[in-house]
């Protein structure tokens, strides 16, 4: 169900009726991404605000909590009603903040094609060095030290094992 503009800005105090506002048509995209983020926020925080409030009422219209607060007006309905709107306007930021980011991976996908291509373009075209006579070097040291053979865990415990039988062998050999 959907509120009317008239009907949200009486339900709505002055300061949640602006960041309403700013959450639609013209005013949202004056905002940067840190904006959207502020506002997504402040807007969770005024939905969960009157999420509870609505709950707070309907139990007290059952019976089963006591009344909150010296005078909260209307019964379990107007509180659902923000709560309402301001679910509207979070879903209509959080829309917005989704189209931003997926135009910005647009964009960076855009970008690697770019280069992906110009890469493969430079590629195409061999270059070849000029056919001046030089000096061969001949065979080249690899230098380093010779690589280290690696034995095995389950290899060292085996060849151990073989060493300790051998040894009992010459101990119990008669002399």
């Amino acid at each position: 169900m959907s509120i009317s503009e008239k009907d949200a800005k009486s339900l709505l105090s002055h300061e949640e009726y602006e960041a309403v506002k700013s959450a639609y048509h013209p005013a949202i995209y004056a905002l940067d991404r840190d904006g959207l983020r502020n506002l997504a926020l402040r807007l969770e925080g005024y939905r969960e605000k009157a999420k509870t409030f609505a709950r707070q009422k309907r139990r007290e219209a059952k019976g089963t909590a006591e009344p909150r607060g010296k005078s909260f007006p209307g019964t379990a309905d107007q509180p659902a009603k923000k709560k309402q709107v301001f679910a509207h306007a979070l879903k209509v930021v959080k829309k917005e903040r989704a189209r931003l980011h997926n135009l910005d991976v647009r964009a960076q996908n855009v970008e690697a094609a770019h280069r992906a291509l110009a890469l493969r373009r430079a590629s195409q075209f061999t270059h070849h060095p000029q056919g001046d006579p030089t000096a061969n070097p001949g065979q080249q040291a690899k230098g380093g030290r010779p690589k280290r053979v690696r034995t095995p865990g389950s290899k060292v415990g085996s060849i151990l094992k073989a060493n300790a039988r051998a040894q009992a062998k010459r101990d119990h050999r008669p002399n």
